[in-house]
């Protein structure tokens, strides 16, 4: 694109990057509120039914000022800076003293960390910026599956039309093989959740899940999908036994899976070859 070093356009994307986490956490943080706010009118709606006076809406995405979740009161913009506003304030608000979740800091920097080493993999052109769009989808729908264990279809399915319209580039794959790894990624972890279902009685995952799969197909192809189910099995493994043997989670209590297929699915996007490379050697496969 320009002149300029990689290294100099890997450092722009790392503070690109800390300052889009910043909007991400208020796409987390209120993105759910919105809408549950809007099934309700929409149910009151449908039911004709009357309600009492609705409560004041929640607060808006990308217009309404950063306040404190405590005592409303409005951050000023040296607050905001993203992890080292946090840092400054010693994680508690500067005039309830309320403490601060440490999810800001921590998106901002996973989302800063994120978008650097996308730059690295892919160089300064337009494959980084679709690399980064990616990425920031997957933080935002790993941080509200966290918080609410949902998927919302408002940022999965422009994922995966994003995906497919990009294998009309092509991208990493071509149109026909994205589809069809998209249909093979919703089908299979739809036939698991239902089998899982009959034989138990139980919803071992969300329907999100099948759609976020569907969209990483879309992205990467059907190379994809077996490698980032094993992964991110592996993952939630770890995580679900490292946090029960804590006692920190019990096993009764759902956990989410979709950020578990999201980081997989990431870390495939990112070093996907790589990995299979030194799969490959390992075993002897050529």
């Amino acid at each position: 694109m320009t002149d300029l070093p990689l290294w100099m356009w890997i450092l722009s994307a790392g503070v690109l990057g800390l300052l889009v986490g910043s909007f991400l956490n208020v796409v987390i943080l209120r993105l759910p509120a919105r809408l549950e706010a809007e099934w309700r009118a929409d149910a009151i709606a449908i039911l004709e039914r009357e309600e009492e006076p609705p409560a004041a809406p929640p607060p808006g995405i990308v217009f309404e000022p950063s306040h404190c979740p405590k005592c409303k009161h409005r951050l000023a913009f040296y607050d905001n800076i993203p992890v080292f506003g946090w840092l400054m304030l010693r994680g508690r608000c500067r005039y309830c003293r309320e403490p601060i979740s440490a999810q800001y800091p921590l998106v901002e920097l996973v989302t800063g960390l994120c978008s650097a080493a996308i730059v690295w993999r892919f160089g300064a052109g337009w494959p980084a910026l679709a690399g980064l769009a990616f990425t920031w989808a997957l933080i935002a729908l790993s941080g509200i599956d966290l918080r609410t264990q949902l998927l919302p279809d408002q940022i999965v399915y422009p994922l995966l039309w994003l995906g497919l319209l990009l294998s009309l580039a092509p991208f990493l794959v071509q149109p026909g093989p994205a589809i069809l790894a998209a249909a093979i990624g919703y089908l299979s972890l739809w036939s698991v959740y239902w089998g899982f279902k009959l034989l138990t009685g139980k919803e071992g995952m969300g329907h999100g899940d099948f759609k976020l799969l569907a969209a990483l197909g879309a992205w990467m192809g059907l190379g994809c999908l077996l490698p980032v189910v094993l992964l991110s099995s592996l993952i939630g493994a770890i995580v679900g036994g490292t946090l029960m043997a804590l006692k920190r989670h019990d096993r009764d209590v759902p956990m989410p899976f979709g950020p578990f297929i999201a980081a997989a699915g990431w870390v495939w996007f990112v070093a996907g070859d790589q990995l299979w490379a030194a799969y490959a050697h390992l075993t002897g496969l050529h």
